[in-house]
């Protein structure tokens, strides 16, 4: 928003009114103003590995709990900001609780979900996420409206709505029955929970599994140190691989600066944030369709058919300005409507696919014993690459120009190839088994000891927790 960028980056303003002397692709590169998008990210990379050891240590619900917290304080700060430092500071706040929310939720859900029903639930968390996107947007389209200049603080102050149901919803969530045997809390609440959420008295099988499990994990008390060993390969490439392939995807070029890029083109204010309400509709619904055909087409296929979609629209985007756009004026408005389209099926392509399964296949992936360490890396390593492309990207793009639509291009290939050699299918697969999965993959199979499951337990069977004097459970 103009008013916005006047108050706290006036020489990002200045550059947009020298339209003549400055190139398109270059108003709008400035290290102060991607401090300010990067520092949430940052902040909440650090905060990621505070909350693995409260996640493990008290359990997925305190972790929630903080995490609304920090970002019910962060987003009262945004709103009052009188100046660029308190403003950075809320948002570093606001990176705490995303920090801890991206550790603890994805688990939470994970753990609670039946197994049939996982992949949904858990893209639930992502669909939530892009209403969230599509609701910031359409409240930045109808506060930039405000003719007095401050329909920003409106924008920045109601992040406040969902931070505080998440912080009130936590206190009213149970635990999950596997947290609760982590923690050598009383068996027989874990397993009056796990009948509760799975309504049936019959989870016997289901319940020696999480003993195991736990059992396993309680000798556990360096996960970070035992997520290296190479039994769980697999896992531990999986949880720094796909993050990493998320972020590189490039869609942090859309969800970040969405108006900035359709400002490039030649929209105006108004058009631009207008253009990124369109965009944000179609993810949001893009996503939902993902949540109907997880657990029943499977990961690996939209995986696949998104980095397709997702390669093919970058490409053209980045033929249009080439070819349409120079260093000065803007598109046609045809042209315009046209980069916004491809943007469009660019940005439901990384909707069904990387966007909701980034999130859900490494939730699904550990073994107790390395679950909160392992959640823990994938959240750190997206949460720096995250940062590394909101720093630099406004800088790519003015060095780059329509280029740097086809790098990231080229990183959507080779991730569509990992996907389609390296990453099996998890679908319908209990949690507590999924280390089969990969004693059964042409690779992984060479790391993994396919008869223990790959997840590196002592304890074979049930009988062996009679004799686990230490376990403190039977």
């Amino acid at each position: 928003m103009d008013a916005f960028l006047r108050k706290f980056f006036p020489d990002v303003y200045a550059k947009m009114e020298q339209h003549t002397k400055i190139s398109n692709y270059c108003k709008f590169d400035s290290q102060l103003l991607t401090s300010f998008t990067s520092s949430l990210y940052i902040a909440g990379l650090v905060a990621s590995f505070f909350a693995s050891f409260v996640t493990r240590a008290f359990g997925r619900r305190p972790s929630i709990l903080l995490g609304g917290a920090a970002f019910l304080v962060g987003s009262a700060l945004g709103g009052a900001a009188s100046n660029v430092y308190m403003l950075i500071f809320g948002r570093v706040l606001l990176g705490i609780g995303v920090g801890f929310a991206n550790q603890s939720v994805p688990l939470y859900i994970s753990e609670m979900a039946l197994p049939k029903h996982r992949g949904a639930f858990n893209i639930g968390f992502q669909l939530c996420v892009g209403i969230g996107v599509l609701s910031a947007n359409l409240i930045n389209y109808g506060s930039q409206k405000i003719v007095a200049g401050w329909g920003w603080r409106i924008s920045l102050a109601l992040a406040a709505v969902p931070a505080s149901i998440l912080t009130l919803g936590s206190l009213f969530l149970p635990e999950t029955p596997n947290s609760l045997i982590q923690r050598n809390t009383n068996p027989d609440k874990a397993e009056s929970m796990l009948r509760k959420i799975r309504g049936a008295h019959d989870v016997q099988l289901e319940f020696e599994d999480l003993i195991t499990a736990s059992l396993v994990s309680r000798n556990i008390k360096h996960p970070f140190r035992k997520i290296v060993q190479r039994k769980y390969r697999p896992q531990l490439v999986m949880s720094i691989a796909i993050p990493f392939f998320q972020q590189v995807t490039g869609i942090n070029v859309i969800s970040f600066y969405a108006p900035v890029l359709f400002r490039t083109i030649g929209l105006g204010e108004s058009a631009s944030l207008l253009s990124a309400v369109v965009t944000g509709t179609v993810g949001t619904i893009s996503t939902f369709i993902s949540m109907l055909v997880v657990d029943k087409i499977g990961r690996r296929a939209l995986f696949i058919v998104g980095g397709f979609q997702m390669l093919i629209s970058q490409v053209l985007v980045g033929a249009v300005m080439a070819f349409k756009l120079g260093d000065q004026g803007g598109l046609s408005k045809s042209y315009a409507y046209l980069v916004l389209a491809l943007v469009c099926v660019y940005v439901s392509g990384f909707a069904w696919s990387w966007g909701p399964l980034g999130w859900l296949v490494p939730s699904e992936i550990y073994p107790l014993e390395i679950r909160s360490a392992g959640q823990s890396i994938t959240v750190a390593v997206g949460f720096l690459f995250t940062f590394l492309v909101a720093q630099i990207f406004l800088s790519m793009l003015c060095h780059l120009k329509y280029g740097i639509f086809l790098f990231f291009a080229g990183w959507v290939g080779v991730m569509t190839l990992f996907v389609h050699l390296l990453l099996p299918e998890t679908k319908s697969v209990p949690i507590e088994q999924m280390g089969k999965v990969w004693g059964q993959h042409w690779f992984w199979m060479r790391f993994v000891d396919e008869e223990r499951g790959g997840g590196g337990g002592e304890i074979e069977n049930i009988g062996d927790i009679a004799r686990c004097p230490k376990s403190g459970i039977l």
